[in-house]
C-alpha cells in the first residue's frame, strides 16, 4: 500500500488550526455570559429581598434586612395591605394612568405630525421652544401648577391629575422625529384620492408610526404610573391619592408604630408589576422607535 502523498496530508493542518482556535472563542462566551449572569443577579436582587421582605414581620425585617429567609414567615404584611386604602389607590392610579396614557398619545401625535408636515408661521420657533421646555426641571413647575389648578377650580378633582399630564413636550419630540422619516410620496398620494389633511394623519401616517406609538405607549405609561410630584400638587384629598402618593405615606409614619418595612415593601412590589409587564411586552417596539428617533436626530 503506498503512503498518502503531500497532497493528501495538507488538509490535516487548517482542521487542527481551527479546532485550537475555537477554543479561546468559547472561554470568551463562557467569561462574556458569565459576567452577564452575575450583573442580572446583583440587578434583581433588590426585587427579591423586596419580595422576601412581605413575607417577613416588622422586627424581623428590622433585624435581619437582607436575610433571604423570613423567621418566622407570614402573610401578615399583605392582610394589612389590603385592609388599608391600597385598592382606592390602586383604582386611583389604573384610571389616571390609562387617561393621561391615551390622551397624551392622541395629542402628542398630533403635536409632532403638525411640527413634521404643517408649514405655518412660527414653526421653528414653537419647536425652538419646546426643546427649551425639555430642559426644565419639572419640579420647577409644580408651584405654577397648583396656582392654575386652583385658580381654574379644578383641585381636588381627577381632571386636575390628569389634564396637566397629557401632553409632554419629549412625547411630542419623538413623534415629530419619527414622521419626519416617513416618505411625503405617501401623504402625496393621499391628497391626490381627496383625503383631508386629518384623515391623511389618522389612516396613512399614523398606521406607519406604530414603533413610536408603542414608545410613547410604554414612556406614558410608566411616566403617570409612577408620577408623584404632581399628584402632591393637584389634590390633597385621601379619596384621590394614587399609589405613587399612598405608598409614599407608608414611608414617613402611615401606618403607625414600627417600621412596617413588609408593609411597604409588598405595596411596592405590587406597584412595580404592571409597569414591568407593560415594558416586557413592549420592549421590541420601544427599541424600533427609539433608533428610529435617534438616527433621524
Amino acid at each position: 500500500m503506498s503512503a498518502p502523498s503531500k497532497d493528501d496530508r495538507a488538509p490535516i493542518r487548517p482542521v487542527v488550526a481551527a479546532v485550537g482556535e475555537g477554543r479561546p472563542s468559547r472561554v470568551k462566551k463562557f467569561w462574556f455570559y458569565g459576567m452577564l449572569i452575575f450583573f442580572a443577579l446583583l440587578y434583581i436582587y433588590p426585587f427579591i429581598i423586596q419580595l422576601v421582605t412581605s413575607f417577613k414581620t416588622d422586627p424581623d425585617a428590622t433585624g435581619n434586612a437582607l436575610s433571604l429567609t423570613p423567621d418566622p414567615f407570614t402573610t401578615g404584611a399583605w392582610e394589612t395591605l389590603f385592609s388599608s386604602n391600597y385598592p382606592t389607590w390602586f383604582t386611583n392610579s389604573v384610571i389616571v394612568t390609562l387617561c393621561v396614557t391615551v390622551g397624551r398619545v392622541f395629542f402628542c401625535s398630533l403635536a409632532g405630525y403638525a411640527l413634521a408636515r404643517l408649514k405655518f408661521t412660527g414653526r421653528i420657533a414653537l419647536f425652538t421652544g419646546l426643546l427649551a421646555v425639555m430642559a426644565v426641571p419639572g419640579i420647577v413647575l409644580l408651584i405654577p401648577k397648583f396656582l392654575i389648578l386652583n385658580y381654574i377650580g379644578i383641585y381636588n378633582t381627577y381632571p386636575a391629575l390628569i389634564v396637566p399630564l397629557m401632553i409632554d413636550a419629549a412625547g411630542i419630540f419623538i413623534m415629530k422625529q419619527f414622521f419626519e422619516t416617513i416618505p411625503e410620496s405617501v401623504e402625496e398620494a393621499a391628497r391626490i384620492d381627496g383625503a383631508s389633511t386629518f384623515r391623511t394623519f389618522w389612516s396613512v401616517v399614523l398606521p406607519m408610526a406604530k414603533p413610536a406609538l408603542i414608545t410613547l405607549t410604554i414612556l406614558s405609561f410608566q411616566g403617570s404610573w409612577n408620577e408623584l410630584g404632581h399628584f402632591i400638587v393637584a389634590t390633597n384629598d385621601p379619596a384621590l391619592y394614587t399609589l405613587t402618593r399612598g405608598v409614599a405615606g407608608f414611608t414617613t409614619g402611615g401606618l403607625g408604630s414600627g417600621n412596617q418595612y413588609p408593609v411597604a415593601m409588598a405595596a411596592a412590589l405590587l406597584m412595580t408589576i404592571p409597569t414591568a409587564l407593560v415594558f416586557i411586552v413592549f420592549q421590541r417596539y420601544f427599541t424600533q422607535g427609539a433608533n428610529a428617533g435617534a438616527e433621524k436626530g
